[in-house]
């Protein structure tokens, strides 16, 4: 059964470590997120962008698939599904469809904008039993084609966000979407030290949670990060295997499986696997491991 993650962060944040949330694109990517997740005996967030939303069919559609699957694979975890990054008509359409998480995403609305429809945004969540996510302070980098330079939130107006009610919040410390440039100088902890005080030790989210370096990450759990968000990572061990399987030839249609007929779960299969070893590691890195509750 899916849950919200309310409960899951409140833990993770009084336990100091953080729960992973991991975007989700088709099935091969839910399945080895879910049997990871149980392997670990960890919680786990899954993640669905409006963009891979669409690519799968809707929000009904991924609703379906995620609940069937953690059914059907005998999931004991906390899963929740979560809307990333979703705009005000995205956030309905999600809590419609089932899902059991949303995040409204107002950053690049003016503040009072991003506060009103935060806050109608709440009632309903909250009403339907959802959690809820809100950001101030937009991401750096790119995600679903929308692009910004890394910002550090304004620690006041994170605090009036969390007045609304939302369960946790993404605020920016310097982090971004995507890849890392080289120039980047890291996370500014002393923000979150900041931002973590004006909310009153809300579990507060790191977006972007690809190239860090592992020591940072640790220094933002400690900071009260409990919600850490990998997608490119994901991307990337998924892309690598399976250019390295289609190299070697096995996906050779004209080769020697010719005559048994080609089949494409063989293709899926290595970077089904890829991602089930990026998610133990990203698992062990947060300490949520064996904290199933």
């Amino acid at each position: 059964m899916l849950v919200n993650a309310t409960r899951m962060l409140k833990l993770a944040h009084e336990g100091h470590y953080a729960v992973g949330h991991f975007n989700i694109n088709n099935l091969e990517w839910t399945k080895a997120i879910l049997l990871e997740a149980e392997a670990q005996k960890s919680p786990v967030i899954l993640g669905v962008s409006e963009g891979a939303g669409k690519y799968m069919g809707g929000f009904k559609v991924v609703a379906a698939m995620v609940k069937a699957l953690d059914e059907s694979l005998g999931i004991t975890v906390p899963v929740a599904l979560h809307l990333d990054h979703g705009s005000y008509d995205g956030v309905k359409a999600c809590i419609e469809a089932g899902f059991t998480s949303v995040m409204f995403d107002g950053s690049s609305l003016p503040f009072e904008e991003n506060i009103a429809k935060t806050k109608e945004l709440v009632d309903l969540a909250h009403d339907k039993g959802l959690s809820i996510e809100a950001e101030v302070g937009a991401i750096g980098g790119t995600e679903d084609g929308i692009t910004a330079d890394g910002e550090i939130a304004d620690p006041e107006e994170c605090a009036k966000i969390v007045a609304l009610g939302v369960d946790f919040l993404a605020a920016g410390i310097g982090n971004i979407h995507g890849i890392y440039p080289a120039d980047w100088t890291g996370l500014h902890i002393d923000a979150l030290e900041k931002i973590q005080k004006a909310t009153g030790g809300i579990p507060l989210v790191l977006h972007g949670g690809t190239g860090i370096p592992d020591d940072q990450i640790k220094a933002a759990i400690a900071g009260g990060m409990s919600k850490i968000n990998v997608n490119t990572d994901c991307q990337l061990v998924f892309a690598q295997a399976t250019k390295e399987y289609c190299l070697a030839g096995k996906a050779d249609p004209t080769a020697d499986n010719k005559s048994k007929g080609y089949d494409p779960r063989k293709l899926l299969k290595p970077g089904f696997e890829a991602i089930r070893a990026k998610v133990k590691e990203k698992m062990e890195l947060f300490g949520s491991v064996g904290k199933a509750a």
